[in-house]
C-alpha cells in the first residue's frame, strides 16, 4: 500500500511517454522503455505516483484543455490495465515566460499544487525527468532527484539547483535507484539546495 506522505513525481513527455510534440492523441501514446516496470516497483516501495507537466499547447492555441483531459483519462487507464495507479496529474498550461506563472518547470508550482491536493512530504519525494529543467523543479520544491538521460537534455545550463541526486538510463533504473537510496526508516533523507544527496 502506497504511503500517502511520499510520491514520485514524473514528467510526462519523454520521460513516462515517448515525446510526440503537441500530442494530445490517445491513439499515439507510447510508454518509453521499462516505464511500466519501473511504476510498478516504485508504486511496491510505497510511492504515489503523479505526474507533472508543461502543456504550453493550451496557451499557444495547439489544443484546449478538455483534449488534454481526454489524454490524462486515456493515460490512467492504460496504466490501470497495467495494474499501476496513477495519483494525480498535474499540468501547466501557460506559454514559456507567461506574467506570475509559478507552475510551469523549472519553477515547483505544480509538485506544491500535489502537495496541497495530496498531503505530501516533499522531502520524502523524488522527481524524475528528462531535462535539467524537471531537476531543478524537483530540487526547489524539496525533493531528491533523477535525470533520466535519453538525450533530450540539449542545453545543459548549469546551477546547484540542476545537478540531480542521480542519473538513470530508463525508468526501471531510476525506479532501482529510488528504492536503493530510500530504504524503509529513512523517507526524510535530508537533502541539499541541489536536490543532492549530502
Amino acid at each position: 500500500m502506497a504511503d500517502a506522505q511520499r510520491a514520485v513525481f514524473l514528467d510526462k513527455d519523454g520521460t513516462l511517454v515517448e515525446d510526440v510534440p503537441w500530442n494530445v492523441d490517445p491513439a499515439l501514446l507510447r510508454f518509453t522503455p521499462h516505464a511500466v516496470d519501473g511504476l510498478k516497483l516504485l508504486a511496491a516501495h510505497g510511492w504515489r505516483l503523479i505526474v507533472v507537466t508543461n502543456q504550453p499547447g493550451i496557451a499557444l492555441g495547439r489544443f484546449d484543455a478538455d483534449a488534454l483531459a481526454r489524454l490524462e483519462q486515456a493515460l490512467c487507464e492504460r496504466l490501470a490495465e497495467q495494474g499501476v495507479v496513477l495519483d494525480g496529474f498535474f499540468a501547466c498550461p501557460h506559454a514559456p515566460d507567461s506574467p506570475g506563472c509559478d507552475c510551469r518547470k523549472p519553477q515547483p508550482g505544480l509538485l506544491r499544487q500535489a502537495q496541497r491536493r495530496h498531503g505530501l512530504r516533499l522531502s520524502a519525494s523524488w522527481m524524475i525527468g528528462d531535462i535539467l529543467d524537471d531537476v531543478e523543479a524537483g530540487a526547489r520544491a524539496g525533493c531528491r532527484t533523477v535525470l533520466m538521460d535519453v538525450g533530450n537534455e540539449t542545453v545543459w545550463r548549469a546551477s546547484p539547483w540542476r545537478q540531480p541526486t542521480c542519473v538513470a538510463g530508463d525508468l526501471l533504473d531510476a525506479a532501482r535507484q529510488i528504492v536503493a537510496l530510500s530504504p524503509a526508516g529513512a523517507r526524510d533523507a535530508p537533502v541539499t539546495a541541489a536536490g543532492a544527496l549530502p
